[in-house]
């Protein structure tokens, strides 16, 4: 069975983040009134598992060998059935 899992991936609050700074001051410079900049990036990943539990599994694991650095990275992720629709 085919799963969809989306993560997030995004710096820790105890780790800087240039480019969040970066965006903010040229968001500033072009007048856009902006008090704080975020920066997280989002993967979208299919996956074939036979359970939704199995699914999960192998999308943690992939998120804790390769997508997320744990030193200064922090994640979150929803997996759910392809083609299911969410509420």
């Amino acid at each position: 069975m085919k799963f969809k899992a989306i993560i997030e991936v995004k710096l820790r609050r105890d780790s800087t983040d240039p480019e969040s700074e970066t965006i903010k001051k040229s968001l500033l410079d072009l007048s856009f009134p902006v008090s704080q900049v975020k920066v997280t990036k989002v993967y979208e990943v299919v996956v074939e598992a036979g359970t939704k539990k199995d699914a999960e599994a192998i999308v943690k694991t992939i998120c804790t060998r390769l997508l997320v650095n744990p030193s200064k990275d922090e994640f979150k992720f929803e997996v759910e059935p392809l083609g299911s629709t969410r509420a």
